[in-house]
């Protein structure tokens, strides 16, 4: 993993175990609805982050390398990123 992307992050996943936890505690003093909703989806967008660095990462290391490596190694980078693509049309938003 490329050390920048790895401290961003391993902070990003730290700031949503906070989140998290928040969340947990407003739903257990059962709080008003639209701010427990509100922080949900900042987590979501929180996720979106991670998820960003994470391709990011995946794209300039490993599909690069499978890419050079063309033929079968290729076919499998293309059809892990359709995957990925189509996971993250599915999210149910």
């Amino acid at each position: 993993m490329i050390p920048d992307i790895k401290k961003r992050a391993l902070h990003r996943t730290k700031i949503l175990e906070g989140q998290l936890r928040g969340l947990e505690k407003m739903i257990e003093a059962e709080e008003y609805c639209v701010d427990i909703i509100t922080l949900s989806l900042s987590i979501q967008k929180s996720l979106g982050s991670l998820n960003k660095l994470l391709v990011e990462n995946h794209l300039s290391t490993h599909v690069t390398t499978m890419f050079d490596a063309g033929g079968q190694t290729r076919e499998k980078a293309i059809s892990e990123l359709v995957k990925i693509y189509e996971l993250s049309k599915n999210r149910g938003d």
